[in-house]
């Protein structure tokens, strides 16, 4: 067993989780429901919110519509976050397993 050569592995492993992080943290993402658009980062700080003129009219539909798309942003991220992360330690072996 080299354990040189894994911990060389665990270190890319490591550096290359970091710049995901980082990465991701830069990535905007985006929900919507009926209209309203919400963009959220990667620490899913919401950055814009978009609402048509329509909409202002009907105060609980409105804030169903803002729910709706705040969540599906946040899906959206820990869903790029996943994939991202699954790709990332897919080549890394561990002895034993």
């Amino acid at each position: 067993m080299d354990y040189s050569k894994m911990l060389s592995q665990l270190q890319k492993v490591q550096a290359d989780a970091q710049d995901m992080e980082n990465k991701l943290a830069e990535t905007i993402y985006e929900g919507k429901s009926n209209g309203i658009v919400i963009k959220i980062n990667g620490n899913e700080e919401v950055q814009e919110i978009n609402i048509p003129e329509e909409l202002m009219d009907d105060r609980e539909m409105l804030q169903d519509m803002l729910l709706i798309a705040f969540n599906n942003a946040v899906e959206a991220y820990h869903k790029d976050r996943e994939e991202k992360t699954s790709a990332l330690t897919a080549g890394f072996k561990l002895p034993g397993m």
